[in-house]
């Protein structure tokens, strides 16, 4: 939840010092500077914080802009890689900005529209895991991989994608359409 959530039943400053009041009270968890969360408790591990991707999905919802998630994060989610990044970078059209979740920071990097115009969900996660993995190192399994992933990827948005990818991985990607 954020402030603006609130705003309506007072003014900016009375909604703020209400959700500190909270804080203290330890009904809701400040996440990071203007992000609030009410707290699930696990009886084993105490206080679980909502993952990275639900904030983000929260950020994007109240700010308005697109993400797409970059090197190491993307190649997470293609389930190109096992390792869940500490870091986590994504492209935006938003504000600039690193936001600190317990111990994950979640940097967005300002970027141009043409690279946040991808249509399709995998591709535009393709598009950023082969260039974190770099031109002509991906190995022949990982190239398999990210063609059957492609194959599910609605035929006209994996088209549209693919003109927005560098040359190197738009040949990577017209394979999905064979």
């Amino acid at each position: 939840m954020f402030p603006e959530d609130f705003y309506a039943f007072g003014t900016s400053e009375a909604v703020r010092l209400a959700l500190h009041r909270l804080v203290n009270k330890q009904e809701i968890v400040r996440l990071a500077q203007g992000i609030y969360v009410r707290p699930r408790i696990d009886k084993l591990i105490g206080i679980v914080f909502p993952s990275a991707e639900e904030v983000l999905e929260a950020i994007a919802k109240r700010d308005r802009i697109r993400t797409i998630p970059t090197g190491a994060y993307a190649l997470n989610a293609l389930g190109l890689s096992t390792q869940v990044p500490m870091k986590i970078v994504l492209l935006t059209d938003g504000s600039p900005r690193l936001i600190k979740i317990g111990k994950r920071t979640i940097k967005l990097k300002k970027t141009t529209p043409k690279i946040l115009s991808a249509k399709g969900a995998i591709s535009r996660l393709v598009i950023q895991a082969l260039k974190e993995i770099g031109m002509n190192k991906q190995t022949p399994e990982e190239e398999q991989i990210i063609i059957d992933l492609l194959r599910k990827e609605n035929r006209q948005n994996l088209i549209h994608d693919i003109a927005l990818a560098p040359v190197w991985i738009q040949k990577i990607m017209k394979k999905a359409l064979g």
